[in-house]
């Protein structure tokens, strides 16, 4: 099996989970997501030390749900903030979290490089079918009658899941394009450490004259993070998650954990329903759209194990081949 270790000196494009900066219910707080960066990015600097170039995207669950929960608290007094503002929020919060903890880490290595937090957006179709059946929950749950008074006063769309409320859903558009792609590959040439599509990137589509709108939607951040890596032309693509390989029959007696797969087997498991569309699901899609693209490999990991898994001690190492 070839690992990674080979392309030493490629280019590797890693997506961050938003939930590698919330490690636990008990730290959630600001300060507690700094600390949880500056962890998460001696990992990165890592293998910025071996000699890769590297491209971070990251998730923003939980801080976009955080956002949105204290523009509710705040409707009384000020109008809601709209996902597209949102999600730039995030990206410039966040991105400001990592750009700092991996800057100052590369420093204490007494290594140069700049390091770059860009304000993406991606765009997607005004005709893709996910506008027509809005299915991704954001924000808190709320009592009917406040649902009802959203539904009326803001067009929102809603949803009652049993025993704990109503909940706005929004949809979840396929990307098609990343506005700023060329800007991120220009600073890729210089060496740059770029920070780009942070939550997917901020969902806009394009008017007929050329010019983009933002829209109230989330574009899944392994399916852009994927993209990413395929327009760059990177050598590898690897998805941080909460666990370091991929299972089959998860959770059940035959459990078992997937080190090196092909993509052939990977689409016969999903075939069989192993990855369901609310967890392993997009990461394994992404890792196979790269592949299938002309990536060398994907791998699925978690954070910690980085390096590890592109030296190929472990993680889930995905090629075209197995």
């Amino acid at each position: 099996m070839e690992t990674a270790q080979k392309d030493r000196n490629g280019l590797v494009v890693v997506a961050v989970g938003g939930n590698a900066l919330i490690l636990d219910d008990n730290h959630k707080t600001v300060p507690d997501q700094f600390s949880a960066a500056k962890r998460a990015m001696k990992n990165v600097a890592d293998i910025v030390e071996a000699g890769w170039k590297v491209v971070l995207t990251h998730g923003n669950g939980p801080q976009i749900g955080y956002i949105l929960r204290r523009s509710e608290l705040a409707l009384r007094e000020l109008h809601p903030v709209p996902m597209d503002y949102a999600g730039a929020d995030t990206q410039g919060a966040m991105g400001y979290m990592f750009q700092k903890a991996l800057r100052n880490e590369l420093i204490r290595r007494d290594m140069v490089h700049d390091v770059i937090s860009v304000v993406t957006q991606v765009k997607v179709s005004v005709d893709d079918e996910a506008f027509l059946a809005p299915t991704k929950p954001i924000g808190s749950y709320m009592q009917e009658e406040i649902a009802n008074q959203m539904v009326e006063r803001y067009g929102w769309k809603v949803i009652s899941e049993q025993g704990l409320g109503w909940r706005r859903i929004v949809p979840s558009p396929y990307p098609v394009d990343i506005v700023e792609l060329n800007s991120i590959k220009q600073l890729i040439d210089t060496g740059t450490v770029v920070i780009a599509c942070g939550g997917g990137g901020i969902p806009v589509v394009e008017r007929t004259d050329g010019s983009i709108r933002g829209v109230e939607a989330v574009i899944d951040k392994d399916y852009v993070s994927s993209m990413l890596a395929c327009e760059i032309e990177a050598d590898l693509f690897v998805i941080t998650t909460n666990v370091d390989k991929v299972a089959v029959n998860y959770g059940k007696i035959k459990e078992h954990l997937l080190s090196e797969v092909s993509i052939a087997e990977l689409i016969k498991y999903q075939s069989d329903g192993q990855f369901p569309a609310g967890s392993m699901g997009p990461k394994v899609d992404a890792a196979i759209t790269f592949v299938q693209s002309g990536g060398n490999m994907s791998i699925i990991t978690n954070i910690d194990n980085l390096s590890s898994a592109i030296n190929g001690k472990t993680g889930t190492i995905i090629t075209k081949n197995g």
